[in-house]
């Protein structure tokens, strides 16, 4: 299955069988095919990273279990560190309560030559703070032109911005989350709160779908991703990640002045 993006002012479907997705190869056919994919990102990245004239902006949304932690240590692990930054927003501390809410945002946008990944985001502001009722509706609604806005000036800046949801079925959830209590590896993820933002699971769909229907842009496009297998999840990304630094093209910088010398110097 291919990705597409979801079209300006479109309300895609989040029902829980668009979650999953038929599998049509072997496990070992699509790991080969996800390593493939990460070779070439890597080349990619070490041309985007000499280069330095453009960066690209992962954004990772979905609800809890729904894997963004798995996504971004096996789609974009074997990225070399120095060009990869991996951002998480969590609850914003006093000193960006006093702030707008893109202002801790904007200051993890990544540099030019970078890859950057955000495990949560901006989004958080128009998804628990309205399902939370943490400010007036007034506030939280403004902020879709808000947001548009704010990616439409890192897009003229050149950042290439791409943005994932992981659409996980309740079903899939409840069972990860019961991984969690039962792997000893796992406990330490768990949190009781998960338990509760679950039984608001059709406020979060509302949420979700207008995230998607009013932000969703030709310069900064959702992809609902289904999240329900992790392979395809997995292989999914990979592709339209790399075909987007396909896109951006970045080249090599030219040979330094006076390189024949160089060489017979070193001969």
């Amino acid at each position: 299955m291919k990705l597409q993006p979801v079209k300006p002012g479109a309300a895609p479907a989040l029902g829980d069988e668009v979650a999953d997705v038929t599998q049509e190869a072997g496990d070992a056919e699509v790991r080969k095919h996800i390593a493939k994919i990460g070779e070439r990102m890597d080349e990619l990245q070490t041309a985007l990273y000499a280069e330095g004239k453009q960066a690209l902006l992962i954004v990772l949304q979905a609800r809890d279990g729904a894997g963004k932690d798995s996504t971004i240590r096996r789609v974009f692990g074997r990225l070399n560190p120095v060009g990869c930054m991996v951002t998480s927003f969590k609850v914003p501390t006093a000193l960006e309560l006093r702030h707008d809410f893109l202002w801790r945002v904007h200051q993890a946008v990544p540099p030019k030559g970078t890859i950057g990944v955000f495990n949560r985001s901006h989004y958080e502001d128009v998804l628990v703070v309205r399902v939370h009722q943490l400010v007036p509706e007034k506030v939280w609604r403004a902020r879709y032109d808000q947001i548009n806005a704010f990616e439409h000036l890192l897009t003229q800046n050149g950042v290439t911005i791409l943005k994932f949801f992981l659409h996980i079925s309740k079903d899939e959830q409840k069972e990860r989350l019961r991984e969690r209590l039962d792997d000893p590896a796992k406990q330490w993820k768990f949190n009781a709160a998960d338990l509760g933002e679950r039984d608001k699971w059709d406020e979060y769909t509302h949420a979700y779908t207008d995230v998607l229907r009013l932000t969703s842009t030709p310069e900064a496009p959702w992809y609902v991703v289904p999240a329900d297998k992790k392979l395809p999840r997995d292989a999914m990304i990979a592709e339209v990640v790399v075909e987007a630094l396909e896109r951006m093209d970045p080249r090599f910088p030219g040979p330094p002045e006076g390189l024949e010398e160089f060489r017979r110097l070193l001969s």
